[in-house]
């Protein structure tokens, strides 16, 4: 298939365009910066310039490649800025469904996330509503969320990846993330929150995979749910940073995903089914 990815260079869309190549199909990259043109092609994909935020270069951009598929994976994370990411999941996918429905594409898929949901008691599962009533600051991400989801279930045949916490190569669980360096500083405590993780090269996978599954949303983490007294100890030692501190209590809607319906009714295994062993292999290999 003929298939366009936005976000072809984020962490993910680096490993997804070698991967789609490889299962032999034609995939134009887009990028906003013509500095990472080469980076594109150099992954075995076609290149084209376009801003996700620039409704009109999106809708022009999409009629002259006519993709079969579109694979949304745009984030706006380098500033740790949830405002921008929030702007890029409700105006830039507003922008290319609309240019998705113009160019007539059979499949959208995006990438969402597995903390949005409301809270409440055991791992949650796609049946779960979202936190429509989130306060702020956790308000901003969720909302862009639901707009995002909302905005691609208008095209029949779509899939939402909520993934888990992205860790690996280039994300902020890498040796130079954000995150190692608050674990380094003891800036970052482990409380009784639970997060649902997902290594980056599982994240590219599914979203080859998600072109044969159902529509709708499905939860895309690992197999163990944990809190932050369980995980973060065990990342600190394998970046090899002091202990962490003890913090009681959690954030609202830290309560984990469940894969069970990943697993179940799509076959879906994920390559690195745990942090416990994730964290230690993805900072060795770095």
């Amino acid at each position: 298939m003929k298939i366009f990815v936005a976000g072809a260079t984020g962490v993910i869309g680096r490993l997804l365009l070698p991967t789609l190549v490889q299962a032999g199909h034609e995939v134009i990259g887009m990028t906003h910066n013509k500095d990472r043109i080469d980076m594109i092609q150099s992954l075995g994909a076609q290149a084209v310039i376009a801003d996700a935020l620039d409704r009109d270069s999106i809708i022009s951009t999409v009629a002259s490649v006519q993709p079969e598929v579109i694979i949304h994976q745009l984030t706006s994370l380098n500033n740790w800025n949830v405002s921008d990411n929030a702007r890029i999941r409700e105006i830039g996918t507003r922008n290319l469904v609309d240019a998705g429905k113009a160019a007539n594409v059979s499949r959208f898929i995006a990438q969402s996330i597995s903390w949005a949901y409301e809270p409440g008691e055991g791992y949650a599962s796609e049946e779960i509503p979202l936190d429509l009533n989130a306060p702020y600051p956790r308000k901003t991400t969720v909302d862009g969320i639901i707009s995002l989801e909302r905005a691609v279930a208008e095209i029949s045949n779509h899939v939402i990846l909520r993934y888990g916490m992205l860790y690996g190569r280039d994300t902020w669980y890498d040796h130079k993330g954000v995150i190692a360096e608050k674990v380094i500083t003891k800036q970052m405590q482990a409380s009784e929150g639970i997060t649902s993780f997902l290594h980056v090269e599982d994240a590219a996978n599914a979203a080859l995979l998600a072109l044969d599954w159902p529509s709708g949303p499905i939860n895309i983490v690992d197999d163990e749910p944990a809190a932050g007294t369980e995980w973060l100890p065990v990342y600190a030692e394998a970046l090899g940073a002091p202990k962490p501190i003890h913090n009681e209590g959690s954030n609202r809607g830290e309560r984990g995903a469940s894969n069970a319906k990943a697993r179940i009714e799509y076959g879906w295994k994920p390559l690195h089914p745990t942090w416990r062993t994730g964290f230690y292999q993805s900072l060795s290999s770095e």
